[in-house]
């Protein structure tokens, strides 16, 4: 099937459907999923941790979601409010969308769920780095982010270093039981974010939120899949996710011209 068979212990879609719902009732740190390989090591944890056509299923399902049900949802909202998105259609953000954003925006929200540890000083610095946007300042805040991710490995185990990624047992289950408000939490930064990317000409605190309701239920999926098979397979759908909308509308431009005309 060009590749395309089930590898041994990946569960169905549905099966993974039916965990992702549990999961948003009652968010844990459980076991992995899948055909994920054991361990925690960074090389796991950036690895796709499914084959890619998984990672498409998920991106289809969301992009069905967006389109029947929350996307007229938002339109309404964003009528509502007399909302104007800021994406410039005669210079579509490919780079930003589907590097950058992915890349930055899951280190920033959901890396540390998983690393708790992490959270008091690799956060912020992400948070530096989400601000200040695709520049030159941005770069270097991200390789700093990267090298004390990278440094624990130069040590040996034990080290003073350490500190900075492992919590105590009793921090761990501190962590544990606040995990599912933590979960939900990043769901909804997440999708707040998202509404910097409208003009507003109004603001109603009851409407707002269906405006940004398509990033909130990513975000709930990305968030399970970081938990679930790693940081790599919530960066993966996530750049998915975000080339889908893009190439729809260059297709347009491409054989509708006329429509580009303002």
């Amino acid at each position: 099937m060009l590749g395309l068979a089930r590898p041994a212990g990946l569960p169905t879609m549905g099966q993974e459907i039916a965990d992702f719902l549990r999961f948003v009732r009652r968010p844990g740190l459980g076991p992995r999923t899948g055909a994920r390989p054991a361990g925690s090591c960074l090389p796991v944890d950036f690895a796709l941790g499914a084959p890619w056509w998984r990672i498409l299923h998920w991106a289809i399902l969301l992009w069905t979601l967006n389109i029947f049900v929350f996307a007229p949802l938002a339109l309404s909202a964003a009528t509502a409010l007399g909302a104007e998105h800021r994406l410039n259609i005669h210079q579509l953000p490919w780079l930003t969308a589907m590097v950058w954003a992915p890349i930055v925006e899951e280190l920033t929200f959901r890396y540390a769920l998983r690393r708790p540890a992490m959270v008091w000083w690799f956060v912020p610095l992400m948070v530096a780095v989400l601000v200040q946007g695709p520049a030159p300042a941005s770069a270097l805040l991200g390789c700093a982010a990267l090298l004390l991710i990278l440094a624990p490995r130069w040590y040996r185990s034990g080290h003073r270093w350490q500190g900075g990624w492992r919590l105590s047992w009793a921090a761990r289950r501190r962590y544990r039981r606040w995990f599912p408000v933590l979960f939900h939490a990043a769901a909804i930064a997440f999708a707040a974010v998202h509404l910097f990317n409208f003009r507003l000409s109004t603001i109603s605190w009851v409407v707002l939120p269906l405006l940004v309701l398509p990033q909130w239920v990513t975000g709930l999926v990305l968030g399970w899949l970081r938990v679930r098979r790693g940081v790599g397979a919530a960066i993966g759908l996530h750049a998915v996710f975000n080339g889908g909308p893009l190439l729809l509308i260059a297709l347009v431009l491409y054989f509708f011209p006329e429509l580009a005309v303002q």
